[in-house]
């Protein structure tokens, strides 16, 4: 296996960003450029959840109908060519680029000598000529400016908003900045375009020259997926204390504390300090009684939704078990130290305030909780004692464990591995159903009649009896249930509640077969890892891009998958590299 060098992970990527499904952005930006699709224009949405606001999910554009234009204003019909660093646009007068010239600043390549430029749309409170440019106010700040000479500057507008038309004579190495902040800042500076994608260009080299090698069968969507890990990047602002990753840019703005967790297991290869602040993000936000929010965006925290229920929204509590991941990869005391505490108070809010019955295993007192927004085990009520929940609070505690013995505590080291045994032999006792072979959710006292993975997962544990630990384990090999070419469903697809397509009712989710990977090794169940390794693989291999969750029937990602998605490249960054691994020896 030979490393490719970081020039080639740049070509590697050549067309393989679809700007029509997914925004050409740039690391730490909040910015997203799309083209419309089947059209020649362009549009800028805002990463941003503004309090009274609708962007993002189904988000309002900020400027929309971008049109490359000629002298005359007619817009120029054009052919895309995508990258990391720089997106061509090819005209019949010339070709135009566009890069990121910082985090705010788009910055648009012109045709040299040539009368050319943009017109674009705009809702805007008000707007001003700077001469070599001009500045509006709306939403946000925009400014934009050029190093050519200006030949039209205009602006239209009726009751459907406003329409700016930029013209300018450009020179050897013209360009049009258009910068996007939340104030007026100092006025727009625009550079050599040649300039600008020359810095794109190192930066992106400089993220890829840290990333370890892989067998080339899966260079191509790794460079992808590295890709997604930086592209999704955002800069600290507001309540994001650190720089961390968005799961989407697109459909999920802000930071999720699950997903947080997937995306540090990646970072860990190339920039240990980045993933440690994917966890600090999270800590930072800690409520006064241990709670971790649901996710964490610049103007605030979302820890309570209205619906389905109303009620207080976490996600599952796997942060101790990523940060042990890390410090096998990367060992830091200091780190341990600064985490542990925080993490001992999210572990007791889970069993302090969501175990009414005070039996010693918690419950989900509102779906989204769960992180399965949508599974069918929370159609019967809330809450919900679970054994999903539970097998993540018995890793968080053995993952305390280590962490203790490492920061010298061995008598905490050995109380939590006492409380994580507790734990599984309560669901042995409360949760297991021998005629069914499956872990139990319940609500009310009484067993919910839904068979899904999350039924399977003390398997995790590596601690059941045998005979119980095979039930499950031939639960995952049956295709009638979870095995078969498209693996795991997260509904069983015998089940009358699977549906191939719907979220989180029967799709495969990357991040459910990498736990499940880890359960299967965890068992000693080897065999049956690796070709659920491997038809995850080949699952994230079969179509261009890498997409939230995919159809289970057909091994397509459906209409409402988001795209470039977090933590499925973060999972396919841990395969690939598993695989590569084995490979070696």
């Amino acid at each position: 296996m030979q490393k490719i060098g970081n020039v080639s992970y740049l070509a590697l990527l050549h067309n393989q960003i679809d700007i029509t499904r997914v925004p050409f952005s740039d690391r730490g930006s909040r910015l997203l450029a799309y083209q419309v699709p089947e059209q020649s224009r362009l549009l800028v949405k805002l990463a941003e959840r503004l309090t009274g606001i609708e962007m993002g999910l189904s988000g309002v554009p900020f400027i929309t109908d971008l049109c490359l234009v000629d002298e005359t204003g007619k817009e120029l019909a054009f052919k895309a060519e995508t990258a990391a660093d720089v997106l061509h646009f090819y005209t019949g007068i010339g070709e135009f680029h566009l890069a990121f010239q910082d985090q705010h600043t788009l910055c648009f390549g012109l045709p040299a000598h040539a009368r050319v430029g943009l017109r674009f749309g705009i809702s805007l409170e008000s707007w001003q000529n700077t001469g070599n440019g001009g500045e509006v106010k709306a939403v946000r700040h925009l400014a934009y400016t050029t190093n050519g000479r200006v030949i039209q500057n205009s602006l239209a507008s009726d009751s459907g908003g406003a329409e700016i038309t930029f013209i300018v004579q450009s020179g050897e190495d013209s360009a049009i900045a258009m910068q996007i902040s939340a104030h007026r800042s100092a006025r727009c500076e625009v550079l050599p375009f040649s300039q600008v994608a020359a810095l794109a260009q190192e930066r992106w080299s400089k993220w890829f020259e840290k990333v370890p090698p892989v067998s080339a069968t899966y260079q191509s969507k790794y460079a992808y997926a590295w890709w997604v890990m930086a592209n999704n990047l955002i800069s600290p602002l507001g309540k994001v204390a650190y720089e961390a990753m968005m799961p989407s840019k697109v459909s999920y703005i802000g930071l999720w504390l699950w997903d947080s967790a997937m995306h540090a297991l990646a970072y860990r290869h190339v920039d240990p300090e980045l993933a440690r602040n994917q966890i600090r993000t999270f800590l930072a936000c800690q409520l006064p009684d241990g709670m971790l929010p649901d996710a964490i965006y610049d103007e605030g925290v979302v820890s309570e939704i209205s619906h389905p229920i109303p009620g207080r929204v976490t996600k599952p509590p796997i942060l101790a078990w990523a940060a042990l991941k890390l410090h096998e990869t990367a060992p830091d005391l200091d780190f341990l130290r600064e985490i542990y505490a925080p993490l001992v108070r999210w572990n007791e809010w889970w069993f302090r305030l969501n175990d009414d019955d005070s039996d010693g295993l918690a419950q989900y007192n509102h779906p989204y909780s769960s992180g399965l927004d949508d599974n069918p085990l929370w159609d019967y009520g809330m809450p919900v004692e679970a054994p999903d929940l539970n097998t993540y609070l018995y890793l968080q505690m053995r993952s305390l464990a280590a962490m203790a013995d490492a920061l010298g505590k061995p008598v905490e080291g050995g109380e939590w591995r006492r409380r994580a045994s507790a734990v599984v032999r309560r669901m042995m006792e409360d949760f297991w159903d021998e005629e069914a072979g499956v872990f139990r959710a319940y609500h009310d006292k009484q067993p919910i009649p839904v068979i899904t993975p999350f039924n399977l997962y003390p398997l995790w544990t590596g601690n059941l009896p045998g005979q119980v630990q095979e039930r499950l384990v031939a639960h995952l090999r049956n295709p009638e249930m979870f095995g078969g070419e498209y693996m795991l469903p997260t509904v069983a697809r015998n089940d009358p509640h699977y549906s191939s397509s719907t979220m989180w009712r029967g799709p495969v989710w990357a991040n459910i077969n990498y736990f499940f990977i880890e359960a299967l090794r965890q068992a000693n169940e080897g065999e049956l890892a690796r070709q659920l390794r491997d038809k995850t693989l080949q699952l994230l291999m079969r179509h261009p891009g890498l997409w939230e969750y995919y159809d289970s029937q057909t091994g397509y990602p459906p209409p409402r998958a988001a795209g470039a998605f977090g933590w499925t490249a973060a999972v396919f960054i841990e395969l690939a590299l598993q695989v590569s691994a084995d490979e070696l020896l």
